[in-house]
């Protein structure tokens, strides 16, 4: 099952449809796509599918969602998915 989870951009590169963002997924770094959203800007929070950021939330609903996450055992899913990525761990 793929799901669209919440991360707060820290540092965008490029432009137009090859904009990205590295993105932190409460301590989990990896880089996504904003062609989607080019108004995206360092500190939003974003919710992504597939690598590609699709809508902007604040940050309570992005410390919602991340809550939901953990009350299902599915945020452990995405530590373990990452240490085979060549996306940065923060520890």
């Amino acid at each position: 099952m793929c799901l669209a989870i919440p991360g707060k951009i820290l540092s965008t590169v490029g432009e137009g449809i090859a904009r990205a963002a590295r993105v932190d997924f409460g301590g989990i770094v990896r880089e996504v796509n904003l062609c989607y959203l080019p108004e995206a800007e360092i500190g939003n929070y974003v919710i992504v599918h597939v690598g590609f950021a699709i809508s902007i939330v604040d940050q309570e609903e992005a410390d919602r969602v991340f809550g939901y996450l953990k009350e299902m055992g599915e945020f452990g899913e995405l530590a373990e998915l990452s240490a085979d990525d060549p996306g940065e761990k923060i520890q």
